[in-house]
């Protein structure tokens, strides 16, 4: 008897592949968010260190002051940089979570296909079963026997 082949096989596989391929990039992507908010903190840091100590003369505070605000600027960006790698890990969080939901349909699918199958054979065997205790029955009737009843 020819068993029955899951259709999906080729697509199930696709979606797996895809689901890999989506976590590998979520694992990047929280990564890259990561150093980006490591930059940040050290950016931010580096700033509250910056400002100089003891006396100085006028030219020397403008200078530290335009080097604070240059400083200050970078933290800033650095800062907005990791909440943007932030939002976009998130957003390919959300994908690799789209690509495991569908994924998991196909499994369910293939599941239910497999026991499907399992249950075609049991029937079939108990048919046959039955076939066989039918004829025995039909052919001692045939030969003139007399059934065993209670």
């Amino acid at each position: 008897m020819k068993r029955a082949a899951f259709r999906l096989q080729p697509v199930l596989e696709l979606r797996r592949t895809q689901e890999r391929t989506a976590g590998l990039a979520a694992a990047e992507a929280a990564r890259a968010a990561a150093d980006a908010d490591r930059r940040a903190t050290e950016a931010e840091t580096a700033l509250t260190s910056a400002v100089p100590a003891g006396p100085m003369g006028p030219g020397v505070f403008r200078a530290a002051m335009v080097l604070a605000r240059v400083a200050a600027e970078d933290a800033a960006a650095a800062r907005a940089l990791a909440t943007a790698s932030a939002e976009q890990a998130e957003l390919v969080r959300v994908s690799w979570t789209a690509a495991a939901q569908r994924t998991k349909g196909l499994e369910r699918l293939r599941e239910r296909h497999l026991e499907a199958v399992r249950l075609a054979d049991q029937a079939a065997e108990e048919r046959g079963v039955d076939d066989l205790v039918t004829g025995r029955s039909g052919r001692r009737s045939a030969a003139g026997e007399v059934p065993w009843t209670d």
